[in-house]
């Protein structure tokens, strides 16, 4: 009798002892909150990338849409307004870490050059590279997120009278 009360009295003691338990708590909750944090902080990232590309695609698209209806205006200056925001001031450096001049592609749209009625300019092939990659972490590179990023926005051109030269 004496023997089982002495064990049952050590499990007890067993029992309510709860030392190191926070640090096995820690140990499964830690993983799960780095990956949500991780997460989201890629979800932020990668949305505020496509925001400034959609920005810099209408700013673009603006600026070439207030020249008027003919071949005078110029793709490079649209190019720097989209990649640089400026037409003319490129020491700034890009908007977005990667993007060049290679990367906009501005279209008139019109009946004939002389004649535009619209302006679309795009982003093509933007490389988004992610803070966390999981194809360089893993190892598997179907698991990566470097994608390639596009906008594209169109202006009207509200200019409706003769061709200037």
């Amino acid at each position: 009798m004496r023997a089982y009360r002495s064990i049952r009295l050590r499990v007890k003691r067993f029992v309510r002892r709860e030392r190191g338990s926070q640090f096995v708590d820690l140990a499964i909750a830690l993983p799960v909150l780095l990956v949500l944090l991780g997460g989201a902080v890629e979800f932020a990232r990668y949305f505020y990338t496509y925001s400034a590309l959609t920005n810099a695609a209408r700013a673009g698209a603006r600026h070439a849409s207030k020249w008027e209806r003919s071949a005078s205006w110029t793709v490079p200056e649209t190019s720097n307004m989209v990649v640089y925001g400026d037409f003319s001031d490129t020491s700034k450096g890009p908007i977005l870490p990667g993007l060049t001049t290679s990367n906009v592609v501005v279209q008139a749209n019109g009946p004939s050059a002389n004649k535009i009625d619209s302006v679309t300019v795009k982003i093509v092939n933007y490389k988004y590279t992610p803070l966390f990659d999981l194809g360089k972490l893993t190892g598997i590179s179907a698991l990566s997120l470097n994608i390639d990023m596009n906008a594209s926005a169109t202006m009207h051109q509200l200019f409706n009278g003769p061709v200037i030269h």
